[in-house]
């Protein structure tokens, strides 16, 4: 019997090797280098191999060019397990960026007195000595830099994978430093070791979901393989009931990463519990790598079985878009309620990728519903990262000033931190000349493509109620006496500046100037197959 051996393009995978070399080395530096060192070096080798990754990336995108009129402009690697064409590229590129915006919140030191937000000692019990000494001492856990870019690495894969094994794997190499990550706040120990404990626990439940529409499906097409699953829903050769199930078994999988209803109750808690610096984070990174994943799933595998899921998917993005918008009207924690729109937000996304019956049947000058959705992720990732960005800088004498009453004055006491948060604030309710505006034209335009208008019409009546919500919170900043000695803004350091400045500064430029960026996705949009 000859053996084959396998052909791996490591040149297109470069920016997924080196995110994971520069983890493995992260873990190495932990046991080799002096605990006084590891801050510096940890921040340094994050940021340049994120760097070098993106580098590597806009290499690898120059050689397939995407925008080109080619009929094939992409590359399925890895022996088919991945997928590169203009879609996954350019998420790679935002989950690099913001990647590199969240090494700048894991770094932040000034805003605890000199060390990071992240407990000194995670083993140590909450209250104990050895945690009171693990603070005295100023101890810090420097290996959140590893664990964030083996969370970058899942994130890289889960939109490229190109079969249902290599999507679980994405997915599992992507949750388990995320869990880990929620569970390692300084301040209120106990909260975010609860937050980490709900993640976990139902990570773990739905990835059963996912594991069982993988042999639903494996057993409907007789392959794992998105080309080969396509095939055998267009010739019709499996059991419907198999492919059925596993199709809906799989959504809950995705669905649960990307915070829809009615799988969104673990959003709210660990987005308040876990550290500022990691919701910021999980809430823009991870919502971008769900959605590509989704899109190409969906789109690739069961794009031959439209009018089977996107029933399905009317129903929830309808649903989530009610359970975000009205649950966060009685939100009193801002994390919970910036968590309540995240689910809204999810709920907008689907509502664009319902888009058309199929991408061949868009016309000329229309939206694609894969670049409604990629611009969409833009816009949301980018203002969200900078909007908790700022969450984490407003102070009280207990620390982060979470609840919506000691933000009241902040407009008086920091006019340009509350200014920011409110042009923030603005965008995500899509008012026009910001970013949120663009985006949600673009994903309503896309589901009119569709004739999804009963979706349109609710995620219109859903984002004025959200945009009373934003709206409170400004009223409250600028409009509200302060209670007691009022909120305080801590100067954070250049990082978490920069973090915030980027945010807005998107969400100005591309509420103004959108074109360039939705012409260059429009042009990318198109799953190779």
């Amino acid at each position: 019997m000859k053996f084959t051996a396998p052909h791996i393009e490591y040149d297109k995978l470069s920016p997924i090797l080196i995110v994971l070399g520069v983890a493995v080395l992260g873990v190495l530096v932990e046991a080799a280098v002096p605990r006084a060192r590891r801050y510096v070096v940890q921040v340094a080798l994050a940021a340049a191999g994120i760097v070098a990754a993106l580098v590597a990336t806009v290499i690898v995108y120059a050689d397939i060019d995407p925008t080109s009129d080619k009929p094939k402009s992409g590359h399925v690697v890895g022996e088919g397990a991945l997928a590169l064409d203009g879609p996954t590229l350019y998420i790679w590129i935002l989950v690099l960026v913001l990647g590199l915006l969240g090494v700048g919140l894991f770094a932040e030191r000034r805003l605890e007195g000199g060390v990071t937000a992240f407990a000194g000692q995670a083993s140590a019990l909450p209250g104990t000595e050895a945690e009171r000494q693990a603070s005295a001492q100023g101890l810090e856990h420097t290996e959140v830099f590893p664990l964030l870019l083996f969370a970058v690495a899942g994130m890289l894969i889960f939109p490229a994978a190109n079969d249902l094994l290599t999507l679980f794997v994405a997915l599992e190499v992507l949750s388990l430093p995320l869990y880990l990550l929620c569970g390692l706040a300084r301040r209120r120990r106990l909260l975010s070791q609860e937050a980490a404990l709900k993640y976990f626990m139902l990570g773990a439940f739905s990835s059963g979901f996912f594991v069982y529409g993988i042999g639903l499906v494996y057993g409907y097409a007789g392959s794992m393989s998105y080309d080969k699953i396509a095939f055998a829903i267009q010739s019709g050769s499996g059991d419907d009931a198999l492919l059925l199930g596993g199709m809906a078994m799989l959504a809950v999988g995705l669905l649960f990463k990307v915070g829809a209803a009615p799988f969104h109750a673990w959003t709210p808690d660990v987005y308040q519990g876990a550290p500022t610096a990691v919701t910021a984070f999980m809430a823009a990174a991870t919502k971008v790598a769900a959605f590509g994943a989704l899109l190409r799933l969906f789109y690739v595998a069961f794009g031959g079985a439209r009018w089977d899921w996107q029933p399905m998917f009317w129903a929830i993005a309808i649903l989530t878009m009610v359970v975000g918008s009205v649950l966060a009207l009685s939100q009193t924690d801002v994390k919970r309620l910036l968590a309540y729109s995240s689910i809204a937000h999810a709920g907008f996304l689907l509502t664009g990728f319902l888009g058309a019956r199929s991408l061949s049947e868009i016309a000329a000058g229309d939206i694609n519903p894969v670049q409604a959705v990629l611009f969409y992720v833009t816009t949301y990732g980018l203002s969200t990262i900078a909007a908790f960005a700022i969450v984490s800088i407003v102070r009280d004498g207990a620390g982060e000033a979470t609840h919506l009453s000691r933000w009241a004055g902040l407009g008086k006491e920091s006019p340009l931190v509350a200014g920011s948060f409110a042009f923030l604030l603005l965008g995500m309710a899509g008012i026009p000349l910001t970013s949120g505006f663009t985006g949600k034209w673009a994903v309503f335009a896309a589901a009119l493509s569709a004739d999804a208008w009963p979706v349109v019409i609710v995620a219109v009546l859903m984002s004025a109620v959200a945009a009373y919500f934003y709206v409170k919170i400004i009223v409250v900043m600028f409009f509200n006496d302060p209670v007691g000695d009022g909120p305080s803004v801590t100067v954070p350091s250049i990082l978490t500046s920069a973090v915030i400045a980027v945010g807005v500064a998107a969400t100005f430029v591309l509420g103004v100037v959108p074109g360039p960026l939705l012409d260059l996705i429009g042009r990318t949009a198109q799953f190779i197959r």
